[in-house]
């Protein structure tokens, strides 16, 4: 008997299983209270399971096992920080879960499509669906950031006239949670309430900088944290720093203006083989089908892909300008 004919309803049968647990945790309400201080703190505790608040839905005992036992592991704590710096409400098994079900489609997608040499095809779909989670984590991580940047300017200079006003630091980050949008509205209000909860201000914003891994933000905490030990004039070291950051932000936009023909060649040049490749196998699935089905073929296409990988690893970096 066929191989691929007992693999893939195993594979098939295991992905959609784990796909429906999987979505259905992510859109049922999460009803942990470790979970919400996880939010907020990104760090995954020995306790990392709590029984379920009254009047919201139970949590499922294999969730809650699986939670028990990676929670004093090293990796669940990167994948915590990760998933809170990409702000994905998600625990570290419910992404796991979510990633095995996107490798096991992978693989179970990539031996229907390459059926003459299935296990090359299962290879590559679960390689794929292996680094899909990864990269979609990395661009939402990249996106937030971004968009943090490009607030800290007037973040800075709303502090720093609310603390000439007469507020407290404290009330002046309160204030910038209130009044600026997302994302730099849900990072201050966790530092708010990891004061409230008991830590210091400095402690707070070390996790702040944690979770957003700014520099322009570690020179705004720096300069918090060097003021509490040995005090000043706040207002006029924050102002300094705003505009500061500001500027570089008007230069980063600028030279991302300038950039932008060869950003976008390399992603034009590194699709456009790709592209072509698939076109011709949906036109022609027996011509391209020699590709693979030939040693001399494979060996071709390793040698092209890695080609193709350098080429746009080093366009990155030749229009990758630090500041």
């Amino acid at each position: 008997m066929d191989p691929l004919m007992i693999l893939l309803p195993i594979l098939a049968g295991a992905s959609i299983l784990v796909l429906f647990v999987g979505f259905s945790r992510v859109l049922s309400s999460r009803s942990r209270v470790i979970a919400r201080l996880g939010d907020i703190t990104a760090v995954v505790s020995e306790d990392a399971v709590q029984e379920p608040s009254s009047g919201e839905r139970p949590v499922p005992e294999v969730v809650m096992s699986l939670d028990r036992a990676i929670a004093g592991q090293s990796f669940a704590k990167r994948v915590a920080t990760d998933l809170a710096r990409a702000n994905l409400k998600l625990t570290v098994v419910e992404y796991m879960l979510l990633s095995t079900a996107i490798i096991a489609v992978g693989i179970v997608a990539g031996a229907v499509v390459v059926r003459t040499v299935w296990i090359i095809g299962a290879v590559a779909g679960g390689i794929l669906g292996f680094l899909l989670p990864r990269m979609f984590l990395g661009l939402r991580q990249t996106r937030r950031l971004n968009a943090f940047n490009d607030q800290l300017g007037d973040t800075i200079t709303l502090l720093a006239n609310s603390l000439r006003s007469g507020y407290s630091l404290l009330q002046s980050m309160e204030m910038v949670a209130r009044e600026l949008p997302a994302p730099m509205s849900e990072e201050f209000t966790r530092v708010t309430r990891e004061i409230g909860l008991g830590l210091s201000n400095e402690e707070a914003l070390n996790n702040l900088y944690r979770r957003i891994q700014s520099d322009d933000l570690d020179m705004m905490i720096t300069a918090v944290n060097i003021h509490h030990e040995v005090g000043g004039n706040l207002s006029e070291i924050l102002d300094t720093i705003g505009h500061t950051i500001r500027e570089r932000v008007r230069i980063k936009g600028e030279i991302r203006t300038l950039t932008a023909m060869a950003r976008y060649s390399g992603y034009l040049v590194s699709a456009l083989p790709i592209a072509v490749a698939g076109l011709l196998f949906v036109m022609s699935p027996d011509y391209m089908s020699g590709l693979w089905e030939d040693p001399c073929g494979v060996q071709m296409m390793i040698a092209s892909g890695i080609g193709m990988l350098a080429g746009w690893l080093i366009i990155r970096r030749v229009v990758n300008i630090e500041i």
